[in-house]
């Protein structure tokens, strides 16, 4: 009886605390340094949804093992709906890495609940504008007459910078060399200083170094031709079966009460639709692509899969 009167009470509580959600600040956490594309897209939705919850969602960078590192920490967190976290397609990945590498898993995909899709950017193949490769036929030549000698940058093992080059150098028969990084951010950064020579990444971050006139794009993993680089051709279109989206979510650790999912969907749901997130997502030409929890766990559920076999292709990487 007492167990049974203590359980009661607990679930009253919880209820009562999931309606007074949220009573102070949220941490959103991308699990990248700044300058990428989660971070990019974290920062306007937090912004929005703050303004919707009536309460600060601060973003808080937990970078490292390709996003590995913030996901564990948001899958051990206090399912209370004050830990989020704002996720790329990495999340289907490291799981399953894990499993390849025969090391203690970092989390489950269990262990996260899938709240919104806000995203879904194909990556980009991105080369400096003074780099000799003026096409995916100039690089691939030369990654053929010179194997695992051309280095390309990427925010880490198995991560969404990672995948997609490994998949396209598989479909093109050839080796180059992965530099792995802490993020998109320091990779970005590395092309540009030459200590790598391409990278694939999403759009958003380099879209202004494009702009700019410092880096050139050869090719996208879309199924389609990104609207704002009409002339970029697909390596669908080139021949190469190789499509990948570096897509942005929103996740909170398993068991989190369901009110305090909802309110989370209702604020997701405000920020898409709000100003200054559409405003600063056209700043870096990215459309929104957002899909609500029940169509978001479906696209989760198969990207996962998907992935899962790539990985498994691509097997062991230290």
């Amino acid at each position: 009886m007492r167990k049974l009167l203590a359980a009661l009470l607990a679930c009253v509580a919880a209820t009562a605390a999931a309606q007074d959600y949220p009573n102070h600040p949220v941490t959103m956490v991308v699990p990248f340094p700044p300058g990428g594309v989660a971070d990019i897209t974290a920062r306007p939705v937090a912004e929005a949804m703050g303004r919707f919850l009536q309460q600060p969602v601060v973003v808080e960078n937990k970078a490292g093992a390709g996003g590995g590192v913030g996901m564990q920490y948001v899958s051990r967190a206090k399912p209370d709906g004050y830990t989020v976290l704002l996720a790329l397609s990495s999340i289907s990945i490291i799981p399953e890495a894990d499993k390849v590498l025969g090391r203690d898993p970092m989390y489950q995909l269990s262990q996260l609940v899938p709240i919104a899709r806000f995203t879904a950017d194909p990556t980009v193949l991105a080369v400096r504008a003074d780099s000799p490769y003026k096409s995916v036929a100039d690089l691939l030549e030369a990654a053929k007459k010179s194997p695992g000698s051309i280095p390309y940058g990427s925010s880490g093992n198995y991560g969404t910078m990672h995948v997609p080059m490994e998949m396209f150098s598989g479909a093109a028969g050839v080796k180059m060399l992965h530099v792995p990084f802490t993020g998109a951010g320091p990779a970005v950064v590395a092309l540009l200083g030459g200590q790598v020579e391409a990278l694939s990444t999403g759009p958003s971050s380099v879209m202004g170094h494009i702009k700019a006139g410092k880096i050139r794009v050869l090719a996208t993993w879309g199924e389609t031709r990104h609207p704002a680089l009409p002339d970029v051709p697909t390596l669908k279109e080139l021949g190469y079966d190789a499509q990948f989206s570096q897509w942005t979510g929103l996740f909170v650790p398993a068991g989190t009460p369901e009110p305090v999912i909802a309110r989370l969907r209702e604020a997701a749901r405000f920020a898409v639709e709000d100003p200054g997130f559409k405003a600063a997502l056209a700043r870096v030409e990215t459309p929104v692509q957002y899909l609500d929890q029940p169509q978001f766990r479906s696209f989760w559920d198969a990207d996962a899969s998907k992935l899962a076999g790539v990985v498994k292709r691509i097997g062991k990487v230290e």
